[in-house]
């Protein structure tokens, strides 16, 4: 080697791959690179299909960016571009803009595939590579679904706030000036209450109210909210089901930042869901809910074509079995009476967590206050009879396990729930991290908030307890991801040979159980997956990298998951034959078990001592 050689292959040998390689690697990469000095006048001249390259950057700031003008990712020092076309032969999608001018290392496609016969740590760390990607930019791509589009991107005005103590006339003439329909009262800079043009005439007019008197008089008080983060489909959901039409906006420090109205989201939506969850909460009858029960499949598929993450009909399922189980409480009502005492009507698991599939069954119960008489239990036993044997009729199935609110064992008080969650965990046996894994996705449908949020703080109280947590953690690495020896799948069949891969046994399930395991050690009282790990980026047990990485993996394989169900393929409910995806899917799938099994490995011995 030259002395200008021997310099570039001490920088090479430094960098990954190649810190995994023998010496013959990086010298075999540095006697056949071509060097170039990348500028903003010869940008354009380097990635081009007929000609794809592996770079290697010595120097210098780069941004790749896509046929949409987004930047895909930002390259410095160290990084390498150009693999994918290397990878998959298909053509360059993406420009180069360089922000800083340096020195590019550059590998033709002659050398790069012998590399990748030669090396196999190689070519696995650039198709993992190129998997991880796929991962993080498939979901960050930006599309045009009203249910997929956050609150903040519609926000378009300020919030017009007021003070209780103002008066009415001084909120109507505010409402005037600012051209709105609805004004947020605040407190120390905190939301108290909302005032609409209803509320000045129906409150106001209708009752001959002074108008000199306190806009607290008249205001809606502790009104519903949703944060800037939320999505449109959320809002919609909101709105229907609390029948309201001026929702307060809020960051996350709960300070209001504008108002949303159903004006500004209607215009959004271009489908038919958020429609049919306002009918199911407007039913008159349980005929009319079970007939508009029998749309959902259908449009179900119908919705999924018009969306770019399907992994949204979760939330979408979710959504109209709330309405119908909320509806069907109202109805027994208004048949049977008003309930006698407080109640909360609770969900667990998939629907707690907001990501039911088609093929999901019922998984709810009722909290009751402490001390009821026998006519009060008998009450609320007929109310859970009722719910469910109608969601049956509404094609939600009966759960396996009877985990509904028509059981006993499902509809208790706070104590009896409380006693039962403290057995789990104070003696996790098998059985006892089963019900774990159910009843610690929990959800509030309908009935008394408070009842609910003073049994999740108990909960949360109980829960801490680290043998509990060493227990989980040991029973998380008890269920293995379908990757074997030499990265290979490990299927199973079914009895016609066909091969399958169980993708929520082996892969979702997985990183719901670790997910919420970090979650009960928070102390986060959210139940879907997403939202928990979000909620975790502000506590210290996990790296923010792979929060990013189950995140992705757990959109992809549900996405994976959920089309396969859809498009009905004639395997088991979940699974994926991965023989009929493309090189480039298998790789994807494959990196994903493959992150899935780095966080399984690190959440035991995080929890369980490594004794594992």
């Amino acid at each position: 080697m030259s002395v200008e050689q021997q310099e570039i292959a001490q920088y090479v040998c430094l960098q990954a791959p190649f810190t995994m390689l023998d010496s013959s690697a990086y010298e075999y990469f540095v006697n056949h690179l071509d060097i170039i000095y990348l500028t903003r006048e010869n940008q354009t001249q380097w990635l081009q299909s007929e000609n794809p390259k592996l770079f290697l950057i010595r120097s210098g700031l780069y941004d790749l960016v896509d046929g949409k003008g987004d930047v895909v990712t930002r390259l410095a020092q160290g990084d390498y571009f150009g693999f994918p076309s290397l990878l998959t032969g298909e053509a360059i999608q993406n420009r180069l803009e360089v922000q800083k001018e340096g020195i590019v290392y550059m590998l033709s496609q002659t050398h790069f595939d012998f590399l990748r016969r030669e090396y196999k740590s190689f070519e696995q760390y650039f198709v993992r590579a190129h998997a991880n990607r796929l991962l993080s930019s498939h979901y960050k791509s930006k599309n045009d679904s009203w249910s997929e589009r956050k609150i903040s991107e519609l926000m378009t005005r300020t919030a017009i706030t007021l003070t209780p103590d103002a008066s009415i006339r001084q909120s109507a003439k505010k409402m005037k000036e600012h051209g709105v329909s609805s004004i947020m009262i605040t407190q120390h800079a905190h939301l108290v209450g909302v005032v609409t043009d209803r509320d000045l005439r129906n409150r106001v007019l209708a009752d001959e109210v002074d108008p000199q008197d306190a806009v607290s008089s008249i205001m809606t008080a502790k009104p519903k909210f949703i944060f800037e983060n939320n999505r449109v489909f959320s809002a919609l959901h909101l709105m229907l089901k609390y029948n309201i039409h001026h929702l307060p906006v809020l960051d996350e420090n709960h300070n209001p930042i504008g108002m949303i109205t159903s004006t500004d989201l209607l215009r959004q939506q271009k489908s038919d869901p958020v429609q049919l969850i306002g009918r199911i909460y407007k039913a008159h009858t349980v005929t009319d809910l079970k007939r508009y029960a029998k749309e959902i499949p259908e449009l179900l598929r119908g919705f999924s074509n018009n969306i770019d993450d399907i992994s949204l009909i979760g939330k979408l399922l979710s959504g109209l079995t709330d309405a119908l189980t909320s509806r069907l409480i109202h109805l027994f009502q208004e048949e049977h009476g008003a309930a006698p005492t407080s109640f909360s009507f609770i969900c667990f698991g998939s629907q707690a967590r907001e990501e039911q599939t088609l093929h999901s069954d019922q998984d709810n119960g009722l909290l009751l206050p402490n001390d009821l008489t026998t006519e009060q239990h008998a009450y609320f036993k007929s109310m859970g009879e009722f719910v469910c044997e109608n969601l049956v009729e509404c094609g939600i199935r009966r759960c396996p396990g009877n985990i509904m609110a028509s059981s006993d064992e499902c509809r208790m008080s706070v104590n009896d729930w409380s006693e039962r969650f403290f057995k789990w965990i104070k003696s996790p046996t098998p059985n006892a991290m089963l019900n774990c894994k159910i009843f610690f996705d929990l959800r509030f449908i309908e009935g008394s908030n408070a009842l609910y949020t003073a049994f999740c703080e108990q909960l949360i109280r109980i829960s801490r307890n680290d043998l509990f947590y060493a227990a989980m953690a040991t029973d998380i690495s008890s269920n293995s991801v379908p990757i074997g020896l030499f990265n290979k799948f490990k299927t199973e069949k079914t009895d016609k040979k066909d091969k399958y891969i169980d993708l929520k046994k082996r892969g979702v399930v997985i990183i719901n159980d670790i997910v919420r395991l970090y979650a009960l050690k928070a102390g986060i009282r959210r139940a879907n997956t997403q939202e928990r790990l979000d909620a975790l980026l502000k506590h210290n047990l996990i790296s923010k990298e792979d929060i990013y990485n189950l995140k992705d993996c757990w959109r992809f394989l549900t996405q994976l998951r959920l089309s396969t169900q859809i498009n009905e393929e004639g395997l088991p409910s979940n699974c994926i034959n991965p023989n009929k995806l493309n090189s480039l899917e298998r790789h994807q799938l494959k990196e994903a078990f493959y992150l899935v099994k780095q966080a399984q490995q690190a959440a035991a011995f995080k929890f369980a001592r490594g004794s594992l």
